[in-house]
């Protein structure tokens, strides 16, 4: 069990970003058992409606009424977050397992966005009544043996997640410095184009390079649950509703120097340490992800690739700051964005899966979808 003191930081930050406050959410909303024909119970539906009308998007929907006078759509019912938030002090939380809480993450990296305004969720989950009221869910969460990993450090036991339906990565044994410095080139190029074409007003209708990560094309990995289901798997930010995955475990040097992103200041002393200007890629993505209007820098991976073997991203910091605009100086901000949580990101040779592959599928489960071993996965 964590200390009183512990747990309390750690609630705190489980509160302070818009992934954190989505995964609290989504436990919450969870938590309420469905009525017996299987439909939300009071509590998520009144999130539901709530979020609906917050949502900057909903004009953009299509709503199918089935029954009802020809012709007539029905109405979502207005609730308040303050509605929300009094709800949600009735409801009794489930308990903390660890197939409870993993699923709530999957929930909120899922609901990922920095390419455009957050969801209804997520704006509902940030007012201030709704926010307070998550203040005991966090509290609950925080506490719990099952979420005390997520502040840990690297594991030791590593697993490289490849998607049977998306493209295959590059094999694992190549230099990912000469990668880093290709993408570099290519980035360079890009914030100079974007710089000279895309105009300065952050509300303009553009998007292009909004991820912060160094993982195009290098090897990634993350440890797995205990029921040996790589955290990847169940957590993957903009995933594309794959089915079916091959996991290899994956051997990393035992020296290797690895920077752990434990907080926000790591990120920002990352970005000072090692600026990469991306203002013009990012202006716009980022603008609306955060409401943010001003410069932004992501970490040079090429340089920050000359001191460490490896970056990691706890689970923690994940949910206290990905989305966040983060300051990094006066005049200069970034974002964590395309980050998966637990994900390392290696940048030495070296690195090589190990034994077979062991295959993972998705499978309805009553109310819910979970990943199981599959030895029937197509092998790569």
């Amino acid at each position: 069990m964590t200390d009183a003191s512990t747990a309390a930081q750690r609630a705190d930050a489980l509160m302070r970003g818009p992934r954190g406050r989505r995964m609290l959410l989504d436990f919450a909303r969870a938590s309420e058992a469905p009525t017996a024909d299987g439909w939300l119970g009071a509590f998520g539906l009144a999130v539901n409606h709530a979020a609906h009308h917050l949502d900057p998007d909903r004009g953009s929907s299509t709503l199918i009424s089935i029954g009802g006078a020809p012709g007539a759509l029905p109405g979502v019912p207005r609730v308040s977050p303050r509605e929300v938030a009094e709800a949600l002090a009735r409801l009794d939380l489930a308990a903390p397992t660890m197939p409870r809480l993993r699923q709530s993450l999957q929930a909120a990296a899922d609901a990922a966005r920095y390419w455009q305004e957050p969801d209804g969720d997520d704006v509902l989950a940030a007012r201030p009544e709704v926010r307070d009221a998550l203040a005991r869910v966090a509290a609950h969460v925080a506490q719990a043996p099952e979420s005390a990993w997520w502040w840990s450090p690297i594991a030791a036991e590593q697993w490289a997640v490849e998607w049977v339906d998306d493209m295959p990565r590059e094999p694992l044994h190549h230099d990912p410095r000469d990668r880093l410095r290709e993408r570099r080139a290519q980035e360079l190029e890009e914030e100079v184009q974007a710089q000279r074409e895309r105009p300065a007003d952050p509300t303009a209708r553009w998007s292009g390079n909004w991820w912060s990560t160094p993982n195009w094309g290098i090897p990634t990995s993350t440890r797995a649950y205990a029921d040996g289901a790589p955290v990847a798997v169940w957590a993957w930010e903009d995933a594309m509703g794959w089915g079916a995955a091959n996991a290899h475990r994956v051997q990393t040097p035992a020296d290797a120097r690895v920077f752990e992103i434990d907080s926000t200041d790591a990120w920002a002393e990352l970005c000072a340490r090692f600026p990469f200007e991306a203002t013009g890629q990012k202006r716009h993505d980022w603008f609306r992800a955060t409401g943010r209007d001003g410069a932004w820098v992501v970490p040079d991976w090429v340089r920050v690739a000359e001191h460490y073997d490896a970056v990691h991203l706890p689970v923690a910091t994940y949910l206290a700051a990905a989305g966040s605009a983060i300051a990094v100086d006066e005049t200069r901000a970034s974002v964590i964005a395309g980050w998966h949580p637990d994900e390392t990101c290696w940048f030495v040779p070296g690195v090589r899966q190990v034994g077979d592959a062991v295959g993972w599928a998705l499978r309805e489960r009553g109310q819910e979808y979970v990943w199981e071993q599959d030895a029937s996965v197509e092998r790569p």
